[in-house]
């Protein structure tokens, strides 16, 4: 556990949380509908009901709350749950390697990751772990496909997690 941020750091695996009681997954996902690349595919592997209800939400976008900052709460097991937060606009093209300069993101101007959503996110994620006394699970997010920095993501659970009492656990795979 880091001292100064209140977060568990261990090695595993995200979607095999660790300990008792009632779990949420948080992951971040596009705007765009696209899920394919990155921890979605881990998740994918254990459950198809995430993947199910992400396209779904977004195919009804007109009808829903699809967008940056929004968060959407699948239940995958007894006491477990996946949270599909929309922290990323657009996608990088499977071509082009993110962390490779001159890697244009589609539909997107620079990195994909958008801080202030994956901070709105995180409060809604906030209020449903809080709702089900959940601890809340996840890997670095942002900072993989979608481009962002750790240093910049981690006061955001912080501040929207950590402070409200709610443990969370940071995977390493």
């Amino acid at each position: 556990m880091t001292e100064n941020t209140g977060i568990s750091y261990v090695k595993g695996d995200a979607t095999a949380p660790q300990g008792k009681g009632v779990k949420v997954i948080a992951h971040i996902c596009n705007d765009l509908g696209g899920w394919g690349k990155g921890f979605v595919l881990a998740l994918s592997r254990r459950w198809p009901e995430p993947e199910a209800a992400y396209r779904k939400w977004h195919r009804e976008r007109a009808r829903n709350d699809f967008g940056l900052g929004a968060a959407q709460f699948i239940q995958v097991g007894d006491r477990l749950w996946v949270a599909n937060v929309v922290g990323q606009r657009g996608m990088f093209p499977q071509a082009l390697d993110p962390a490779r300069a001159g890697g244009t993101p589609m539909g997107s101007k620079g990195v994909p990751v958008r801080y202030e959503a994956i901070a709105a996110g995180l409060g809604r994620v906030a209020a449903e772990a809080q709702e089900l006394g959940a601890s809340v699970h996840m890997p670095r997010i942002g900072c993989g496909l979608a481009g962002g920095k750790w240093s910049r993501v981690e006061p955001l659970i912080t501040e929207r997690l950590v402070r409200r009492g709610i443990a969370v656990t940071v995977y390493d795979h």
